[in-house]
């Protein structure tokens, strides 16, 4: 079970590169909730508390490509250390503006939320675009095990880290600690990278040469993209199908308490896969995500009256195993598929693909949650990860007829 964390302890600076890759994304998956209690507490406005952390997301979204392109150009530890320094800058100058302003000019923070996203590091692209350049065969893999059943950690404990700053010292103390982080994590990160020796740009100075159109040229680059939005979009609304869930029981801290048996699973999972000897099946295990997504919709109303939380955490419990395995695998397709010069900009366009996924993904399952109940929403999850199947499927034979995937990927 532990093989993965062997393998990766046996390559020079890994441990130490991914304890800093994952500390300089700490702060990422609290930015929302902090930011969503600070607006509402200056606005008292919940759909102004969206928009904000939209144009946040949207700013993100862009700045994918844009920052992993960079890193294949230029020095990535240069590149970390600056756009975190802009990152917390903006993030505080989002607490001076909800401090100064009257509420009633909100629309004033919109641009500097804009500019925050647009200076978001790329910390998660870089984290995955190393890999190649330290390991090869199941050391890399891996590598990108350990990755994602790690991360997990992370969408456990920032958020409750994050609620719990909240309510002990506030909204503003939270989001300065957040700006606080932005500027510290990826600074730390660039340092760890710099004494490893990875000091040059992550393509070799040439990356995106041939412009950004090269990568979608790339046989299955596109129908993985897709597949990672669909994906990512079907696990993300789970979340809300246990808020919705738990609400109508009248017991919401059983979200929290669900949410956190998934993750658990998801890590399970990735401790036993990441143990597997061989090129990892995708298909097979994104197929197994989605079946444990469609196994929640007869365990909860209005399939049934009530809904049992035991049943559903030990189907959670289950499913989730197929998670991590599934995201590890993958990252290490993307790795393999993209041309060695832009692999940190294939790690961006994935990132964009997942956020604009489950920027999609959200509102479907909010409407069907609102029409058809916890089940309906968990069997649009379930149908949106079903149809990530169909993608990775076409992916694979598409690098299978172009001749890629004898050399860098497996179709099975």
């Amino acid at each position: 079970m532990l093989r993965p964390y062997r393998l990766l302890a046996s390559v020079p600076h890994a441990p130490s590169l991914m304890f800093f890759s994952l500390l300089g994304r700490l702060h990422m998956p609290g930015i929302s909730i902090v930011l969503a209690f600070l607006v509402v507490d200056w606005t008292g406005s919940y759909a102004v508390g969206g928009v904000v952390g939209g144009t946040i997301t949207i700013g993100q979204t862009v700045a994918g490509p844009m920052r992993g392109r960079a890193a294949d150009r230029s020095s990535a530890s240069k590149l970390l250390v600056l756009t975190g320094l802009l990152s917390g800058l903006g993030m505080a100058a989002i607490v001076v503006v909800t401090q100064l302003l009257d509420p009633a000019r909100w629309w004033l923070v919109l641009p500097v939320a804009l500019l925050t996203g647009l200076a978001h590091p790329p910390i998660t692209q870089v984290g995955r675009a190393m890999w190649p350049h330290l390991c090869t065969g199941p050391s890399r893999e891996a590598a990108y095990a350990v990755e994602a059943t790690l991360q997990e950690l992370l969408f456990v404990v920032t958020p409750t880290l994050a609620a719990f700053t909240v309510a002990l010292w506030g909204a503003v103390t939270a989001m300065v600690a957040v700006a606080v982080w932005a500027a510290v994590g990826p600074v730390l990160f660039a340092g760890a990278l710099w004494r490893a020796g990875l000091r040059d740009a992550m393509g070799g100075g040439a990356g995106g040469a041939g412009g950004v159109g090269v990568l979608f040229r790339v046989p299955g680059f596109t129908a993985l993209l897709a597949f990672l939005g669909l994906l990512v979009g079907g696990l993300i609304s789970i979340d809300l199908v246990l808020v919705g869930w738990a609400r109508g029981q009248g017991a919401p801290e059983l979200a929290g308490v669900l949410a956190t048996v998934w993750a658990v699973g998801s890590l399970i999972g990735g401790l036993v896969m990441g143990g597997v000897s061989g090129r990892p099946r995708l298909w097979l295990r994104a197929l197994l995500a989605a079946v444990g997504l469609l196994a929640l919709v007869p365990t909860l109303p209005p399939v049934v009256d009530v809904g049992s939380p035991w049943v559903i955490g030990l189907v959670l419990l289950v499913g989730g195993t197929a998670v991590a395995p599934t995201l590890a695998a993958s990252n290490g397709r993307l790795a393999d598929l993209a041309p060695a010069a832009q692999r940190s900009e294939a790690f961006g366009w994935s990132s964009s693909a997942t956020t604009l996924g489950g920027a999609i993904a959200a509102p479907l399952a909010g409407w069907m949650l609102d029409m058809s109940g916890p089940a309906g929403a968990a069997a649009a999850a379930g149908g949106l990860a079903l149809l990530a199947v169909g993608f990775v499927v076409h992916h694979s034979v598409r690098t299978s007829r172009s001749g890629w995937s004898a050399q860098q990927t497996a179709v099975t």
